[in-house]
C-alpha cells in the first residue's frame, strides 16, 4: 500500500518556478504507519496511472482552475482500486461534486494539517467518512513541509507560510470566506527553522506563501484606539510586534538569500515596515493594483486603494524603501473601457512595477461576484455544451470561454485581445532590459530576463491565447525557459548553517517597533507617531 498525493495540471513544464507547498505539507501530516508518501506534481510531468496500485491511497488537492484535471486523475485512481480523497479550496466549497465527479470516497473540507492523518487512518482501516472538517486551525498547529521528499533539480523556489486569512474583504477573492479574516499567525521560531532547512540543501530563493503578509494596517491601530476598543488594539499589536520579530530572524540569515510574499497596498503608507521587509531580504511583493480608476476600485470594493498619480506615488514607495512590486491588475470590470487598457499598463510602466500580471475578470467560487454572477445566471441560464456557465470549471479547456460575465460595452473577445497586448507590451525585450537594471550582477541580469519572459510565456501565452497552436508554441518556449532559469537560480548547499537555539518559553520580544516605541495616544484618537531621538 502507498500513499500518493497529486498535484493536478493540464500544463507540464518539466520545472515549476514554486513548489506547491500542500504537497510537501500533507507529506508532513501522513502518518509514519504508511509510510513515506509519493508526491506527484503535474506541472512538472504528468502522473503514470499504472503506478497506481489496488488499495493504495490517492489524496488530490484542486483549486478551481484544475479541478476538472482533478477530477479526471480521481477516476483513474478509483478505476485501479485506490481510494479517492479530495482536498484545497474547490472541494472545501463543492464537496458533493468531488464525491460525484471525482469519485472520491473522501473530502476534507478547510485545513488539512490534522485532518488528513485521521482520513489516511480510517482508509487503512476500510473505513473512511465521506466528509471531514479541517476547519480552520491555529497557527501555532501549522506544520512545516517534508521537503527531504522534495525533487530538488526541479522547482527554482521553495516556498515557506507564516499567516493564514485575511482582514480584507475584496469581491473577487474567496480566502477572507474560506481562510476566514482572522489572520492566524504561526510562531516565527518555526518559520525560521523550516527556512533554514531549505538554505541548507539548497535553496536561498523562498517565496512567503502567506495570503496577506501585512494583517494589521496603520489604520487598523489607528480605528481601535478612535474606538477605545483596547482588546483589539491589543489583539493587533501582539500580531504587527509578530511580524517584526520574524522579519528581524530573516535579516540574521544568510545575505544570499531572497525572499517575495503577498501584501495589499497599504502597506505603502508603512514605512517602518517596509524597512523591515527589506532588511529582512524581503525584495519583493505581489500587491493587487486592480484598477487603475475610483470606479474601478470601487467595483471591486477595493476603494482603500489609491487611484491615478496618487496610486503611482505609493508603487514607487515601495521601490524606495527596496521592495520591489508585482502589480496585478484585473481586466474586464464593468466600468472598463477600450481606454483602460493602455492607461493601465501606462501606470504600471510610470510607477516602476517590476513585475506585473494581467488577468481577466473570473468570478470565483466563494466570492462575492460569484454569488452575484450565480443568482443573475438564475434568471437565464447560459449554457456551453449541456454544462451551466456558472460551472465554467467543468468545461473541457479547449472549448472554455475566457471569459464568463458579460461587459456593458466590449466582447469577450476585444477584452482578451486587449489584455494580450498588454502583456506584450510590458513584456517586450526593451522593457524587460530596463528594468533588469535593478538587478546587482549580471548574472541577476540575465535571470531577471529569463524569469521574465517565462513568466509572460507561462501565464498570458498558456493562459489567455485561444488558438490551439499558440498555446501548443507558449507551452514549448516555458518548457525551454524554465529549463535555462532553472540554472541561475540553483545554490550551493549550506549544510552546516545552523537555526537559533529556541526559548521554550518563547522570550520577550526581539524588537519593539516604533509605532509601539514612540507611539501615544491623542486626545482626538489616532495614533500619533513621535520623531526618534
Amino acid at each position: 500500500m502507498s500513499v500518493h498525493l497529486v498535484n493536478p495540471s493540464d500544463n507540464s513544464f518539466g520545472t515549476a518556478v514554486i513548489t506547491p507547498r500542500w504537497l510537501f505539507v500533507l507529506a508532513a501530516a501522513t502518518p509514519r504507519s504508511a509510510g513515506d508518501p509519493i508526491l506527484v506534481d503535474e506541472s512538472l510531468e504528468q502522473i503514470v496511472p499504472e503506478s497506481i496500485l489496488p488499495g493504495d491511497i490517492v489524496g488530490i488537492s484542486v483549486h478551481t482552475g484544475n479541478a476538472l484535471r482533478g477530477y479526471e486523475v480521481g477516476r483513474i485512481a478509483r478505476e485501479r482500486g485506490a481510494w479517492v480523497v479530495y482536498g484545497g479550496i474547490h472541494a472545501t466549497l463543492f464537496p458533493e461534486e468531488a464525491l460525484e465527479r471525482g469519485r472520491a470516497h473522501a473530502v476534507v473540507k478547510g485545513d488539512g494539517d490534522l485532518a488528513w492523518g485521521k482520513v489516511v487512518t480510517d482508509c487503512l482501516a476500510g473505513n473512511p467518512s465521506s466528509i471531514y472538517e479541517g476547519g480552520r486551525i491555529e497557527g501555532s498547529q501549522f506544520l512545516a513541509a517534508r521537503w527531504d521528499l522534495m525533487p530538488r533539480d526541479k522547482y527554482m523556489w521553495a516556498s515557506v507560510q507564516t499567516i493564514r486569512g485575511c482582514p480584507k474583504h475584496c469581491s473577487f477573492c474567496s480566502v477572507w470566506r474560506t481562510d476566514g479574516q482572522q489572520p492566524r499567525q504561526r510562531r516565527y521560531q518555526s518559520v525560521i527553522d523550516e527556512i533554514v532547512h531549505l538554505r541548507q540543501i539548497g535553496f536561498r530563493f523562498i517565496a512567503l506563501a502567506d495570503d496577506n503578509f501585512y494583517p494589521v494596517t496603520l489604520t487598523d491601530l489607528r480605528l481601535a484606539r478612535q474606538q477605545n476598543n483596547l482588546a483589539k488594539l491589543e489583539e493587533l499589536t501582539a500580531i504587527r510586534t509578530e511580524r517584526f520579530q520574524l522579519m528581524e530572524e530573516l535579516a540574521k540569515l544568510p545575505k544570499d538569500m531572497v525572499f517575495f510574499t503577498q501584501i495589499t497596498m497599504e502597506a505603502g503608507e508603512d514605512g517602518e515596515y517596509l524597512d523591515a521587509m527589506r532588511k529582512a531580504n524581503i525584495k519583493g511583493a505581489l500587491v493587487g493594483v486592480e484598477a487603475v480608476t475610483p470606479e474601478g476600485l470601487k467595483a471591486v470594493y477595493k476603494d482603500f486603494n489609491y487611484s491615478g498619480e496618487a496610486l503611482a506615488k505609493q508603487l514607487q514607495t515601495f521601490k524606495q524603501h527596496g521592495v520591489h512590486v508585482l502589480g496585478s491588475f484585473i481586466f474586464g470590470l464593468p466600468t472598463d473601457k477600450p481606454a483602460t487598457f493602455d492607461a493601465t499598463v501606462e501606470m504600471a510602466l510610470k510607477a516602476g512595477v517590476t513585475f506585473a500580471q494581467f488577468v481577466m475578470m473570473t468570478p470565483f467560487p466563494g466570492t462575492v461576484d460569484f454569488t452575484r454572477w450565480e443568482k443573475e445566471q438564475a434568471k437565464s441560464p447560459t449554457l456551453v455544451g449541456d454544462v451551466p456557465i456558472t460551472r465554467y470549471w467543468l468545461i473541457p479547456t479547449e472549448v472554455r470561454p475566457k471569459m464568463f460575465t458579460p461587459h456593458p460595452s466590449m466582447s469577450s473577445d476585444e477584452i482578451r485581445e486587449r489584455t494580450q497586448k498588454v502583456w506584450d507590451r510590458f513584456y517586450n525585450w526593451t522593457a524587460i532590459w530596463q528594468r533588469s537594471a535593478c538587478t546587482p550582477t549580471l548574472r541577476a541580469r540575465i535571470a531577471f530576463m529569463f524569469l521574465s519572459k517565462l513568466y509572460r510565456q507561462m501565464y498570458a501565452g498558456t493562459g489567455i491565447s485561444t488558438d490551439s497552436a499558440r498555446r501548443k508554441k507558449s507551452k514549448s518556449w516555458a518548457r525551454w525557459t524554465a529549463r535555462q532559469c532553472k540554472k541561475l537560480f540553483h545554490a550551493k548547499p549550506l549544510p552546516d548553517l545552523k537555526s537559533p537555539a529556541w526559548e521554550f518559553s518563547f522570550p520577550a520580544p526581539l524588537h519593539q517597533p516604533a509605532f509601539l516605541r514612540n507611539a501615544r495616544p491623542d486626545e482626538t484618537g489616532p495614533f500619533v507617531v513621535l520623531p526618534e531621538n
